[in-house]
Parts: structure tokens; C-alpha cells; sequence
């Protein structure tokens, strides 16, 4: 699967007339975190420098700082792609969201606590589930655990994330079933919700620890069996 731009036009006014490579990376880190780019889709160079309005040089050095994210790998005379996942790669991206999203919940402090950005992912997430648009889901439930990280304020928090769930957003486009993926947890994110509502952190730090475990697991089943049986991407 081949793609030009992408409706990136759309994003050439985040550029202003700073625009960087890390900035432009940062807006393919999102279209990829979002879904708009699934593994294996080659990034043309000419569709997103021509949609974003940039150099091929920023083109080029912004692909070169996802690649060492690990979001795209460069193949030899054919192009930049999308990254497919390996199953330990999905495994690693799960102990990295323990260790930092236990942690965010955990040191909070006392309520109440700014839920605003929280509440709206949940809310996204019920909204799309309603409509059966489970893509939308999807990508509602990555805006929960950003918006849950958020919380603690801190930037260099926020980078690491937006790394590690554009990755994750990769492992989901393999699975063939996102409906059955995706809806046990709307509940359980109306349940973190409602616990840091309530002030309870020590339960929502529970239940979320909870969540990432049972999500691992059932994930990482899904994908080493689509991995294995040598399945492709959907395009």
C-alpha cells in the first residue's frame, strides 16, 4: 500500500513559518497514533512534502526521527514504510505503559484532580461505540491514556507517550477483530474515571494496573496469532 498525502493539507498551518523536522515529525507521529497511516504503508515523499508544504530535506530528516523511534524502517531502494510490529515489541510497549501510567496515577496527589481531558476521551469512546465506528474507538481509547498521562504535568511524560501509544496504534491495525478488542474497555475507562472522580487513587491506579495486564494479554494473543499465520496488515 502506497500513500500520498493523506489529507495532510490539513496540518500545513501547524507548521507556521518555524516549521522543523521535529515538527513534522510530530504531526506524522499523530496521523500514525490516529490510524491514518497502517503498517506496512510506504510514505511517499512527494504526496506529504507536497500536502505539508516542506523540503525533501525536512521530509527525510523527519522520517529519520521516526525510524529511530522505531515507527517507520527505511527498506533499501523502495522506501520509507510504516513499521509492522514484532509480538516482543507489543510486550515491551505494555511494560513501558505499566511502569509510566501506574506511576502518573500513583503520584497525583490529592483531589481533585483536572479530569476534563479524561472525561472527553471517555466520552469520544462511548460516542463512537454507539455509531459501531470501532476505528473510533480505537483511536478515543489512545486520547484517554494520553489524557491520563497528562495529568501529571509533565512534558518530557507526554513525548515519551505520544511515542509509545503511535506504536501500540500499530499493533491494533492488525487485529482483525477491533470491536472485540476495543469494547471491554470503554467500561473500564468510565471506571478509572469514575474512581479519580471520587479521589479514590489507589483505586484507579488498581484498576488500571488491571486494565494493562488484561489488555497485554489479550492483545499479544490476538497478534502473535496473526504474525504467525503470516496475515497482513488490513490496507
Amino acid at each position: 500500500m502506497t500513500t500520498t498525502g493523506g489529507g495532510l493539507a490539513e496540518d500545513r498551518a501547524l507548521l507556521g513559518r518555524t516549521s522543523t523536522a521535529e515538527r513534522v515529525a510530530d504531526i506524522l507521529r499523530t496521523r500514525i497514533a490516529e490510524g491514518y497511516f497502517p503498517p506496512g504503508t510506504r510514505l511517499s515523499e512527494d504526496g506529504i512534502g507536497g500536502a505539508l508544504g516542506v523540503s525533501r530535506n525536512t521530509l527525510r530528516e523527519a522520517f529519520r526521527l521516526l525510524t529511530h523511534e522505531r515507527l517507520l524502517v527505511h527498506e533499501l531502494n523502495r522506501g520509507v514504510f510504516v513499521r509492522l510490529l514484532a509480538v516482543d515489541d507489543v510486550v515491551d510497549i505494555y511494560r513501558t505503559r505499566h511502569l509510566v501510567e501506574c506511576a502518573v496515577v500513583h503520584d497525583l496527589g490529592d483531589p481533585p484532580f483536572d479530569l476534563d481531558g479524561l472525561a472527553a476521551a471517555v466520552a469520544e469512546g462511548e460516542r463512537h461505540a454507539r455509531a459501531g465506528d470501532w476505528k473510533g474507538v480505537s483511536t478515543a481509547n489512545i486520547h484517554f491514556h494520553r489524557e491520563l498521562v497528562a495529568l501529571a504535568g509533565s512534558e518530557r511524560t507526554d513525548e515519551l507517550m505520544r511515542g509509545v501509544l503511535a506504536e501500540l496504534r500499530l499493533a491494533f491495525h492488525v487485529v482483525d477483530d477491533p470491536h472485540a478488542l476495543h469494547e471491554p474497555y470503554l467500561v473500564r475507562n468510565r471506571e478509572i474515571l469514575d474512581a479519580l472522580r471520587a479521589g479514590e487513587r489507589t483505586t484507579a491506579e488498581r484498576l488500571l494496573a488491571d486494565y494493562l495486564d488484561d489488555s497485554r494479554t489479550q492483545l499479544v494473543e490476538v497478534y502473535a496469532r496473526r504474525v504467525t499465520d503470516g496475515t497482513t496488515p488490513p490496507s
